[in-house]
């Protein structure tokens, strides 16, 4: 599993002339790490006793980002194993008519998982965010930086996963289908793009401030 690897075995494989892992799981990766980023925050605004009034809170918010965090982590090897179903698809025999319409069927099953995958990613980017907007504006102003980065990094994750849809359902032939994972793709990217714009005004705040 990739998520079992060291950093630079990863990298080391991502590198590689290996089709997968690719996008999809790097798009997830940002994820985990942005939830991450989050988590930090918390974990240094808890405890401290300028912002007791908000512990509980921060709390919460962390048990939330471990669990995105952890999404995002179990999405980066479901990515691949997407990807590489599609692959297997698309290697059955086409030989007689037969043959070719089972491959054909198969390749558009596998197809729409890869799509419908990257559109969770970007789900979960804006649950995520919904926590790094809490932290960037109640937790310590010391880490604010970090949930700048935080925030960056689930657009990034947001951005990375709506490519990989757009690419997957141009080779979809289910009109309906395409139709509303596209649309979807397009909401979650704008409402993506706004609350990281937000929560990195408010980095800005505190640092004009």
């Amino acid at each position: 599993m990739l998520t079992e690897q060291r950093i630079t075995q990863f990298l080391d494989e991502l590198s590689s002339n290996s089709p997968a892992p690719g996008g999809g799981s790097v798009a997830a990766l940002a994820g985990a790490l942005g939830a991450a980023l989050t988590s930090m925050v918390c974990s240094l605004t808890i405890g401290k006793k300028k912002y007791e009034a908000v512990e509980a809170e921060m709390q919460k918010v962390l048990e939330q980002a471990e669990i995105l965090r952890a999404k995002f982590t179990e999405l980066l090897d479901k990515d691949s194993d997407a990807f590489t179903k599609v692959m297997e698809a698309m290697n059955l025999p086409k030989e007689n008519d037969q043959q070719k319409a089972l491959r054909s069927a198969a390749v558009q099953a596998a197809t729409k998982e890869a799509a419908l995958l990257p559109l969770t990613i970007m789900r979960h980017c804006i649950d995520a965010l919904a926590l790094t907007k809490i932290v960037a504006t109640k937790g310590t102003t010391s880490a604010v930086g970090d949930a700048g980065v935080s925030a960056l990094m689930l657009q990034a994750a947001c951005d990375g996963a709506a490519l990989n849809v757009r690419i997957n359902i141009g080779t979809i032939k289910d009109v309906e289908f395409v139709g509303w994972t596209s649309k979807e793709a397009e909401s979650l990217q704008r409402t993506c793009e706004k609350m990281s714009r937000e929560i990195l005004a408010q980095a800005g705040k505190v640092f004009i401030q």
